[in-house]
């Protein structure tokens, strides 16, 4: 499959990793320039290009950038075939991103994203931590292997979505509609659990919209509070413990 992803930070290079060892052909773009991640690109096996040249002449787009920044892809993605499957893996963080209103008054993250853009999307890979999909995966089959969800409107874009989960390593669970990918935002007992299968569908029915919002900020305060040193098996720990 051609897939173009833009953004190459610790998420968007590890998907781009990933998904080349796998076999996939893969565009990487930056907010910078080409030259500015070559050298990323080369070690990885894929390509450095302009955001532009990521959105063209791929099967799948995977948009890996700061919540904020989406409203400024829609001139680059305004031209791209309906075909083409747009996948969100970002998520919402006020103190990082500033108050967004309508996200603040319930709406969904990834139909905010939808709307700013102007593509539906199908929301993946944003419910576990960078070192997660970097480090976690396992192959099909394990008793152990990390479930993620995957949330979206049309059958076809959400199977393209779960195949590609699957391709990196991770059991992808069919999570509903774009409408109810709350259940996986920050805050709630799916977000950067590293559950199995079952644990992930019980979480996903767990999900609290009211207490979500205030349990990701009780978490980013927690996480940035001065001295606080985690590793990662306490931050999954602490997530899983706060919004259970």
């Amino acid at each position: 499959m051609r897939i173009g992803i833009i953004g190459a930070g610790n998420v968007g290079a590890t998907l781009a990793r990933k998904l080349a060892a796998c076999g996939h052909e893969v565009k990487l773009a930056n907010s910078k320039s080409p030259q500015s991640i070559q050298n990323l690109a080369n070690e990885i096996g894929v390509q450095a290009v302009t955001k532009e040249d990521a959105a063209s002449d791929v099967d799948a787009v995977i948009l890996s950038i700061p919540f904020a920044k989406y409203p400024d892809l829609r001139q680059t993605l305004s031209n791209i075939p309906e075909k083409v499957v747009v996948i969100d893996t970002s998520n919402y963080y006020p103190g990082r991103d500033g108050a967004i209103e309508e996200v603040d008054d319930g709406k969904p993250e990834s139909i905010w994203v939808s709307e700013q853009i102007g593509r539906p999307v199908v929301k993946a890979w944003n419910a576990a931590l960078a070192a997660t999909l970097a480090e976690k995966g396992q192959p099909a089959g394990s008793s152990t292997r990390i479930a993620l969800p995957v949330a979206g409107d049309d059958p076809h874009a959400e199977a393209i979505a779960q195949d590609l989960v699957e391709d990196t390593g991770f059991t992808a669970l069919a999570a509903g509609s774009l409408e109810g990918s709350w259940h996986q935002q920050p805050g709630t007992p799916a977000y950067c659990t590293e559950l199995t299968l079952p644990e992930l569908k019980l979480a996903l029915c767990a999900a609290d919209k009211i207490r979500a919002p205030q349990n990701r900020d009780a978490l980013l305060a927690r996480f940035m509070a001065p001295g606080g040193q985690f590793t990662h098996e306490q931050i999954v720990a602490t997530n899983r413990a706060m919004t259970a």
